[in-house]
């Protein structure tokens, strides 16, 4: 098959109208089955799965293997965008009796690019404070990493993180400029960690701080909104000239295990990651508000202290439902609170493409007025005319 008959299928594949709507009920049925899903698999899985994802697979319990068996969101979504495109460029010659259906596609592709952005570059934690508390880091939800923890100065923490990804890799890292490899002996993605009874039969689950008192055990990963997975590993500490034998770290563990090495103090904690920031937000008052006579909220509210030392600002800002602090790129929203320390939950969400849903549909609907409205004008001219 020549080169330029072959180009030219490929255009009148992507430039069909019949691809248009094959994408459009395949994303109808994706949106059918990613909601039944989200029963079984909880809603961050079946995100993952069906609506994050170029295939959705399947495979019989138990087994290794995989087969593709339907189109993910990016697919779909990936050759309904190139499609717009393609019909746009080919089809549509520009004058003033098509600006509206411009608008209108242009509105569109927009509106499919803002999404994929906001997928890619869209990121949610939380911040947790109680009253009198100042923070300059917020927390991922579900995603933990290995604190490695130069203690050493009492005045100044030095601190290397490594990532849950590194861990579950389970190979030999050396963070940072530190005299020490950890060597990852196992990994759980979610566990339990028990303590060892004196006649106990299974082995402790480390050599060193906590572990020779415990037991850590691999359980089945969680999918509720409202729960999430607690991740342990089991490393080693490796010197140049020796082992310093191997540590159980832990969300379960609160308390960072310490060692040393060429005379300075270290530390391995298991943590939620943090995202630190130029600026320290204190909570100075959370009010919680009840309509009289129940336990129904009414309102929640934050006064907070937000402090950025390098330009020295200093403020305080009253954060409740419907009113966020937007700063920085970021957006702190009032999520909920905590009952038992009189503490605040905000949720921080950073979207740089926040804005372009409200630009896409803004040219959508106005595109749809101005060709109604030429439409509109053509007919009356015609009609004064007759």
């Amino acid at each position: 098959m020549p080169l330029d008959h072959l180009l030219d299928r490929l255009i009148d594949f992507f430039t069909s109208l019949r691809l248009t709507v094959v994408c459009l009920a395949l994303g109808l049925v994706l949106v059918f089955a990613g909601t039944l899903a989200q029963v079984d698999l909880g809603l961050y899985k079946a995100q993952n799965e069906f609506f994050r994802s170029f295939f959705i697979y399947w495979g019989p319990k138990g087994a290794s293997w995989r087969l593709p068996v339907f189109p993910g969101g990016y697919l779909i979504g990936g050759v309904l965008l190139i499609n717009l495109l393609a019909a746009q460029v080919r089809r549509f010659t520009f004058s003033v009796s098509k600006v509206g259906l411009w608008m209108v596609h242009g509105g569109l592709i927009l509106l499919l690019l803002g999404q994929l952005l906001t997928d890619l570059l869209s990121r949610e934690t939380t911040l947790h404070l109680r009253e009198g508390e100042a923070r300059n880091y917020s927390e991922t939800g579900r995603e933990a990493e290995l604190a490695v923890i130069d203690a050493t100065d009492p005045d100044a923490d030095k601190v290397v993180a490594i990532p849950q990804d590194m861990l579950a890799s389970q190979k030999s890292i050396h963070p940072g400029n530190l005299p020490f490899t950890v060597q990852v002996k196992r990994f759980f993605a979610n566990s339990q960690v028990n303590n060892r009874a004196a006649d106990a039969t299974e082995p402790p689950a480390a050599t060193q701080g906590l572990g020779p008192r415990v037991t850590v055990s691999e359980v089945p990963r969680v999918t509720e909104m409202d729960k999430r997975d607690v991740p342990s590993a089991v490393v080693e500490i490796v010197t140049p000239n020796r082992s310093l034998g191997t540590w159980l770290v832990s969300e379960f563990v609160e308390q960072p295990q310490e060692f040393t090495v060429n005379q300075r103090t270290y530390q391995l904690a298991m943590r939620l990651r943090r995202l630190y920031k130029p600026f320290s937000i204190k909570l100075l008052k959370f009010q919680h508000d009840v309509y009289p006579g129940t336990d129904t909220p009414k309102n929640f509210s934050s006064r907070v202290l937000l402090q950025r030392p390098e330009t020295g600002e200093k403020r305080e800002v009253l954060i409740y439902m419907n009113n966020p602090l937007r700063y920085a790129g970021e957006t702190y929203y009032q999520a909920n609170y905590d009952p038992d320390d009189h503490g605040t939950i905000l949720q921080v969400v950073h979207n740089p493409s926040w804005l372009t849903p409200y630009f896409s549909c803004v040219l959508v609907g106005a595109g749809l007025v101005v060709q109604f409205a030429t439409h509109l004008l053509g007919f009356t001219r015609k009609r004064k005319t007759a």
